[in-house]
């Protein structure tokens, strides 16, 4: 643990842990906007019981370790599986998960919706949408003039949209004015802190789109410049903020997974993110049905944060990295875990995060958490493994980046349980057997961008040509050296 580690109070272990994701509280917030969609939760079958007691009994916590020579067996560029064009189903799959994008635009901002329907926006969902447009353009779904048109709107807004205390984005805004709000409260301007691995994942789009698309580099490079840095990073650590009853609490932000995904995208823009990249200092391991899978040692009896392990900040690496951030035999383990569950229980299953369409309105959707294995709870550590979904973007992104039996099957499974006229459902309940039916930002991001790493078979990064900015800065003077 580091030394400058200061945990959170309970009702903040959301922050230390997958600050980024902060849909969650966004979710709760709207219990009512929700209220009318809701059905009742149906007893637990003997299937699901068994499932249960299979889920229990497949912990070992002296897990099987992975060895020096297998972290490094697979570097970048790492090449897709089946890389190609896309099939007329995935390529319908794209312009399905688009219908969200288009629903929720807002033209006064270029802002999206983080949730359907609800004008709440945070940079994490924006960071989505960009992904989502620029997947859009490249999969031939928009026209290259609404492409530049929408992503100048975007950029600009980002580039002079009011900051936290002046220094950064603030954790959630009113997608059509602008306005810095607290969850739920579209109306009435709050700033509650920023989120570091929120700002994460918006550097690396930032990056992406301003390699591939020198006509917006300078938009791109302009929402940088916009923030205020000092704060976001200390002692190659990375930082977030939170207002608890008037008064700013300053602490370290992210746990194995989504803090090395997050830190990568800092670490392009020349910040130092050592200790945050470190993905072995805190890492332990876990056998679950027989596959030793990585998890942080600082959970919340620990550290007053929840040590989640999800599938996505895996999948996010895989696709727009290449598993710089995190070892591809990390995800292997991930994912091997998963489809083991599957052949001892029958379950298909791809667990992350997300919006529930019910209450608690936001699961994390975990292989272990806290101890636990197949835990699915809230960020407070409230339980509801009867809400466990397999998730969508999950499923897809799984797909693209293994193209295995068993990720053909999770595929098929989202095409036939999870569409609807508006994008893709969020999941599947396993035990209600029925749609998880929330419509998000995230979800449907992901996806999109899913389909665009299955079509250009290359990390996004390494597609678009992005360089980390002291790179950038020494070929400039290469360049420089040259001229004279």
């Amino acid at each position: 643990m580091s030394s400058d580690f200061q945990p959170p109070p309970k009702s903040l272990s959301i922050l230390a842990s997958v600050g980024g994701v902060v849909t969650a509280v966004i979710a709760i917030a709207i219990l009512n906007f929700w209220s009318k969609q809701l059905s009742q939760t149906t007893p637990i079958a003997k299937s699901q019981i068994s499932t249960a007691s299979l889920d229990a009994k497949s912990l070992v916590l002296q897990g099987t370790p992975i060895t020096k020579s297998q972290l490094t067996e697979v570097k970048t560029p790492y090449v897709a599986p089946g890389v190609g064009s896309l099939t007329p189903e995935e390529t319908a799959t794209g312009r399905q998960a688009w219908l969200y994008f288009q629903r929720n635009w807002n033209n006064e901002t270029g802002l999206v919706n983080s949730v359907d329907g609800f004008k709440s926006v945070t940079m994490w969902d924006q960071a989505a949408a960009i992904a989502a447009l620029v997947s859009a353009r490249e999969l031939n779904i928009v026209p290259v003039a609404e492409f530049e048109a929408k992503m100048s709107k975007m950029l600009k807004t980002l580039a002079s949209m009011p900051l936290y205390k002046g220094e950064l984005p603030n954790k959630v805004y009113n997608a059509k004015t602008l306005i810095p709000v607290n969850y739920g409260q579209l109306e009435k301007r709050e700033e509650i802190g920023w989120s570091a691995i929120d700002l994460g994942r918006m550097a690396i789009w930032l990056k992406i789109v301003g390699a591939k698309y020198p006509q917006l580099r300078s938009l791109s490079t302009d929402v940088w410049k916009h923030w205020q840095i000092n704060r976001l990073t200390k002692n190659g650590q990375m930082y977030g903020t939170a207002v608890i009853k008037g008064k700013e609490q300053y602490n370290q932000e992210g746990r194995l997974g989504y803090e090395n995904y997050a830190a990568y995208g800092l670490k392009l823009w020349g910040l130092d993110v050592k200790q945050a990249l470190d993905y072995q200092s805190h890492t332990a391991f876990a056998n679950l049905y027989g596959q030793g899978i990585p998890y942080d040692q600082r959970d919340y009896k620990n550290s007053g944060a929840n040590n989640y392990v999800l599938s996505e900040p895996y999948i996010l690496d895989g696709i727009e990295t290449g598993f710089q951030s995190l070892p591809k035999a990390y995800a292997d383990r991930i994912l091997a875990a998963q489809a083991a569950r599957y052949e001892a229980t029958k379950q298909l299953t791809a667990v992350t995060e997300d919006n529930l369409d019910r209450s608690p309105y936001f699961v994390y959707s975990s292989l272990f958490v806290n101890g636990e294995p197949w835990a699915t709870i809230t960020d407070t550590q409230q339980q509801h493994n009867d809400l466990r979904f397999l998730s969508a973007k999950a499923a897809i992104g799984w797909h693209v980046l293994y193209n295995t039996t068993y990720t053909e099957q999770l595929f098929d499974f989202v095409q036939v349980n999870l569409n609807s006229k508006d994008g893709w459902y969020n999941g599947f309940y396993e035990s209600l057997r029925q749609p998880n039916k929330t419509l998000t930002a995230n979800n449907n991001g992901v996806i999109l961008e899913s389909l665009l790493y299955k079509q250009v078979g290359q990390p996004l990064t390494v597609w678009a040509g992005v360089r980390s900015q002291k790179s950038t800065e020494k070929a400039q003077h290469h360049n420089l050296q040259l001229r004279f």
